[in-house]
């Protein structure tokens, strides 16, 4: 009989019980090495069904699969079903000196004649709980110590029982990974819909036509319009409701990547490309597959980098920076930009084709000035979001609040109105945001009390005055000089001095 170190054995089995995250696969492969090891004749790993109160093999090393399916125990039945009952092991050398045993797989039977078996089962526990056996026939020795072979494979059942909590803890937590990731793309879903952009004038509802439009078509969409406006929220909408919603979303901002690392962050890089480059580095082209990639603020791409733009977009390939591959991607485009890229296609900064290629369907973002309908909306969506954020219940604005939000011109657009009414709320100890609230940038002429009390032609008056005297004191007196300070001649200046009652020789 073949025997090795047990040590050497039980590292094995530790191995091939690490190897594979399918049950029954590295079951399997602990019993081989458990029968070339202990000349295990047969093998099995019986499991209680807790339901049930039945016990079914599991793995069996020389039983067929019909035998292995057809073969099960009640609860205390047979000597199996007694050890799994009780958690105890039992030895038994000669097994046809058993009257317990069984053999509900028959096949010892037909050994009978030719080979005595002794029999060792030994139970599976989790904890306190037992969940099943571990079994093995080998040919009786009267030599051999069937203590230590009991030991020995308690051991084995130990790893055996470990390995199954340890699938399960694995099985648990890729269902709440798997439960967790559905949720955040509802969540998503929900919240990037097109209906979840605040906006009820005109221009929106024109813009919620367009995005309702093309986002089931792979078209590639070019956002357009001033800095806070929401092109943002319209790229998240089109991926959202597209047929790649379940594929990755990758937003890269084009203006906050340096020049020189921008090739680099869109198509990758090999290991040793330049200096620093230590490893490989994946693209987010690369990391977009099968997605959408949202590349904002197009418009401060260089032209070196854009002719590779340009490559993607018709070709749907690219090479990593130093490498010799041509990688494949589908990737779907959106970009965005507040630069007017007509004029830097007249100028020369931006490529004409790509320009082309981009514009395949834009969508354009109205700024908040010229959709005033939409600012109380908006107002009252982001007074909601913040009070809610900072525990506060605010539940509306004053008449005078609203007229200073419906007075101002909003030159920073959606992101501004935000950043007031946050402001606004920190500021808001009760239930009410008034106009006291708001930033002073709001606060216009008649609201602060500072309308012009001058007329046009006297504030310019004035400033003249001011101007024709400072250049005296800087000239000491001299007309001449200061005529020529101020880029006139010394006729006109002497006209203006008389006129607003300023005399020269005062400052000499």
């Amino acid at each position: 009989m073949k025997r090795i170190e047990e040590a050497t054995l039980l590292y094995e089995i530790s191995q091939a019980l690490s190897e594979s995250l399918d049950l029954k696969k590295s079951l399997y492969k602990a019993l081989d090495i458990l029968s070339s090891s202990m000349d295990m004749v047969r093998g099995t790993v019986s499991i209680l069904d807790p339901l049930r109160n039945e016990i079914n093999i599991e793995v069996a090393h020389s039983l067929s699969l019909s035998t292995i399916e057809r073969t099960k125990y009640k609860l205390g039945e047979g000597i199996t079903g007694r050890v799994i009952q009780t958690g105890k092991a039992v030895t038994i050398p000669k097994i046809s000196e058993e009257p317990l045993f069984l053999d509900r797989t028959a096949v010892r039977k037909k050994l009978k004649d030719f080979q005595e078996l002794s029999f060792i089962c030994v139970p599976i526990k989790k904890g306190n709980q037992v969940i099943g056996a571990l079994s093995v026939d080998r040919p009786y020795e009267e030599s051999y110590n069937l203590k230590d072979g009991q030991k020995l494979l308690s051991v084995v059942a130990t790893m055996l029982a470990q390995h199954v909590v340890n699938l399960e803890i694995i099985r648990r937590e890729k269902d709440q990974l798997r439960a967790e990731n559905q949720r955040l793309r509802d969540e998503l879903e929900n919240k990037y819909r097109i209906t979840n952009i605040v906006g009820n004038s005109n221009k929106m509802r024109e813009v919620f036509q367009m995005i309702s439009q093309v986002c089931k078509s792979n078209a590639t969409v070019l956002v357009r319009g001033e800095s806070g406006t929401g092109k943002e929220l319209v790229a998240n909408s089109v991926h959202y409701n597209s047929n790649r919603a379940k594929g990755p979303f990758i937003k890269v901002n084009c203006a906050a990547i340096p020049a020189n690392l921008i090739e680099s962050e869109l198509f990758g890089h090999e290991k040793g490309a330049f200096t620093g480059a230590i490893k490989q580095k994946l693209g987010k082209f690369e990391l977009a597959h099968k997605g959408t990639i949202f590349l904002d603020e197009i418009g401060s791409v260089g032209l070196d980098v854009q002719g590779n733009l340009l490559r993607v977009l018709q070709e749907k390939e690219f090479e990593r920076v130093g490498g010799q591959r041509t990688i494949k991607v589908d990737v779907r485009i959106v970009a965005a930009t507040n630069k007017n890229l007509e004029q830097a296609v007249e100028e020369g900064t931006f490529r004409g084709d790509l320009y082309y290629r981009l514009n395949v369907f834009p969508i354009y973002m109205p700024p908040l000035r010229e959709r005033k309908t939409d600012i109380l909306l908006l107002s009252d969506f982001f007074l909601e979001m913040y009070s809610k954020e900072n525990n506060k219940s605010i539940k509306r604005f004053s008449t005078p609040a609203i007229d200073m939000l419906m007075a101002y011109h909003w030159p920073g657009n959606v992101r501004e109105l935000e950043n007031c009414i946050e402001r606004a709320i920190l500021l808001c100890d009760g239930g009410v945001i008034h106009s006291y609230h708001l930033p002073p940038t709001l606060q216009t002429g008649k609201e602060s009390g500072t309308l012009p009390e001058l007329s046009l032609e006297d504030a310019v008056a004035n400033l003249e005055r001011e101007m024709i005297i400072d250049a005296l004191k800087n000239s000491r007196g001299n007309i001449t000089a200061a005529a020529e300070v101020l880029k006139t001649t010394v006729r006109k200046f002497a006209y203006k001095a008389k006129r607003h009652g300023v005399h020269y020789a005062q400052y000499r």
